[in-house]
């Protein structure tokens, strides 16, 4: 049986940072914001109004100053919604330009009222389980973000209670460029939050040119990626190995910081070549002698490592290896892949 629908509109920025009344909580709103997506926002509403979920759902969408008729096409799927049980409460800004994607799932999240939040791109489509897997997944897991397996772990299907959200948010409103779900996830990692995954299919992730992942440069997330292990790992060491000498360990030992620099005891690798060299030279030091970093078999190498190797990327040797040595995941090495 659907639930008894509620109609909320907000018309404008004002009436979005108002937000719902706390009587008129549904268990979970979908969280969406827009920017010029008409062409993938039927396929996207069509997905919502396919869950199975039985529980109350609404649809919160934000509007960041769309030039095409972005907001119409939301409008226009208003009364499916609702015939299926799921209110929908809209609104945006006119202004001459976008404030980002930050902002815009801010202002969405703010005139919305579930218990739990799931959130959406609106060039993506959520298949019909997503809602009530990720919701039955939180009940058991509080205090953490929700996602399904795939290539990353960041937003494209996070689901997470407002509650949690409240405790960590909102999302850095930097606009363009800045990676406001990479920056959520380590506040949200910092303050004891944690990451359960529903292992199976939940959403069609669309990948075009006009995406918004492509305005944050690889430069950024790496910088960003390198500060918080340095924060949150190597901190805590003394010293280290790095398993890969090749390209990706050699950049990852130039981009940290000098004290981490020095507890770097080696590189280890599997590639007899690397290892013959017996040393990798940092030319770019500053130091006099420049700091010469053995290069030995993984199997005469010392943890803690760090792990520079991408997973499912060498037919399962590296797992294999790493097995061997009975080591244990977040002791004993960490991934940075």
């Amino acid at each position: 049986m659907n639930p008894p629908k509620r109609l909320r509109i907000a018309d404008n920025e004002a009436d979005a940072r108002t937000g719902g009344k706390e009587g008129d909580a549904v268990d979970v709103s979908i969280i969406i914001p827009v920017y010029n997506a008409t062409c993938w926002l039927d396929e996207c509403l069509q997905g919502v109004s396919l869950q199975d979920f039985t529980g109350s759902m609404e649809l919160s969408v934000f509007d960041d100053a769309s030039t095409d008729d972005s907001r119409d096409v939301v409008e226009s799927w208003r009364e499916r919604l609702e015939a299926r049980g799921i209110s929908v409460v809209i609104s945006g800004h006119h202004s001459a330009k976008p404030r980002g994607v930050g902002y815009a799932k801010n202002m969405a999240i703010s005139q919305s009222c579930g218990k739990y939040m799931c959130f959406q791109d609106a060039d993506d489509v959520m298949l019909p389980q997503r809602v009530r897997q990720q919701y039955e997944a939180s009940l058991l897991h509080p205090d953490s973000v929700y996602t399904s397996h795939g290539p990353t772990i960041v937003m494209p299907t996070w689901f997470c209670s407002r509650s949690w959200f409240s405790e960590v948010g909102p999302f850095d409103e930097g606009g363009k460029g800045v990676p406001e779900d990479l920056l959520f996830f380590y506040q949200s990692l910092r303050q004891g939050g944690g990451l359960f995954r529903v292992d199976q299919c939940l959403l069609v992730y669309r990948y075009h040119e006009k995406a918004a992942t492509h305005s944050v440069t690889e430069d950024t997330i790496w910088k960003l990626r390198v500060d918080f292990l340095q924060e949150r790992v190597l901190s805590q060491w003394e010293s280290f190995t790095i398993w890969n000498a090749g390209k990706q360990g050699r950049k990852l030992y130039r981009c940290l910081s000098p004290t981490n620099q020095k507890k770097v005891k080696a590189f280890c690798d599997v590639d007899e070549n690397k290892i013959q060299k017996g040393f990798y030279t940092y030319e770019d030091s500053e130091e006099r002698p420049k700091p010469k970093i053995p290069v030995v078999h993984y199997k005469d190498a010392a943890a803690p490592f760090i792990i520079c190797v991408k997973l499912d990327m060498t037919g399962g040797v590296l797992e294999q290896n790493l097995n061997s040595l009975q080591l244990k995941e977040g002791i004993d090495y960490f991934h940075f892949n």
